[in-house]
């Protein structure tokens, strides 16, 4: 699996998950959203491992701009907030670091 789909996959899978315990505490959900949440994080951690680092604390350290971004796509679609321009430079910003940790030339001293 390339690692942006795992990435992203595992990144609303986290969501998802936390979203459903988030749902059950704040929001007054019934405790039965905790089965699917914890279903989603399981996947969570297994569409992690799929993707193709040399080191899970790099896959770990890429993995977290994604979610970034994913968490305010969420904001957007799932609870109908809109993500102002400081959101979107913020993501971009993690993005780019995510991109230079995962795809960054290995071996070469700097």
């Amino acid at each position: 699996m390339p690692s942006i789909a795992a990435y992203v996959g595992a990144a609303f899978a986290e969501i998802a998950g936390c979203f459903a315990f988030w749902g059950w505490l704040r929001l007054g959900k019934p405790v039965w959203w905790l089965v699917p949440g914890m279903v989603s994080l399981a996947l969570f951690a297994w569409l992690l491992t799929q993707v193709d680092a040399s080191a899970a604390g790099r896959a770990y350290a890429a993995y977290g701009g994604v979610y970034i971004a994913a968490s305010l796509v969420w904001l957007w679609v799932v609870e109908g907030t809109r993500p102002d321009r400081w959101d979107f430079l913020g993501a971009a910003i993690c993005l780019v670091g995510a991109g230079v940790i995962l795809f960054g030339p290995r071996g070469q001293v700097c």
